[in-house]
């Protein structure tokens, strides 16, 4: 654990994927096992804007929402060293992984698409989800947005297994890359 901290310096981990891969309950065992502060990039989002992520796509749109989710991870990202769970939309921003790539290390939590739709069907706050065929949506995203989770630094399978399995698994993808080839080896 103290190679992982020493090669993230002052930069943090961030979990990029869809919505349902677990960034958020693997995220919050992961700062644990680390011993680091965890944020989840959402929560903040409603924190900022005083209501809920469902409220502000109804009364603000998803162009205001992606604004806002760019300033407050940005804001996230410049406080140091922590296990960042991100939105599924966030790392579509050119910018937003621009910011990842110069003060934290991208780790996509990859997940099957049977996987995601039985998770994400377990909750309604979803505004994405919301219309007739949820399972087509998701899918499209998938195609859209697998090909740019997959510029992260690591890949970890997310899938049904305990949750500290997968979190074993970014471990140890984090002690390779810091591993015995220096501060900032090759990934996983």
């Amino acid at each position: 654990m103290e190679r992982i901290r020493a090669g993230l310096g002052g930069r943090s981990i961030v979990l990029v994927g869809m919505m349902g891969a677990g960034k958020s309950s693997v995220g919050r065992r992961l700062a644990l096992k680390l011993r680091l502060p965890f944020a989840d990039a959402d929560t903040e989002i409603e924190k900022a804007a005083g209501m809920t992520i469902p409220e502000i796509f109804a009364s603000r749109g998803e162009t205001e929402f992606r604004d806002g989710e760019r300033r407050v991870i940005a804001r996230l990202l410049a406080e140091g060293p922590q296990v960042l769970a991100t939105g599924g939309g966030a790392y579509m921003s050119a910018e937003t992984r621009q910011r990842i790539a110069e003060q934290g290390l991208s780790v996509w939590l990859k997940a099957d698409a049977d996987v995601l739709m039985r998770r994400v069907r377990k909750r309604s706050n979803r505004p994405l989800l919301k219309n007739p065929d949820p399972e087509g949506t998701l899918r499209r995203l998938i195609d859209e947005r697998y090909p740019v989770y997959a510029l992260s630094d690591l890949t970890v399978h997310s899938r049904d297994v305990p949750h500290d399995v997968v979190v074993s698994e970014i471990i140890g993808a984090l002690d390779r890359r810091f591993g015995a080839g220096g501060s900032d080896g090759e990934g996983a």
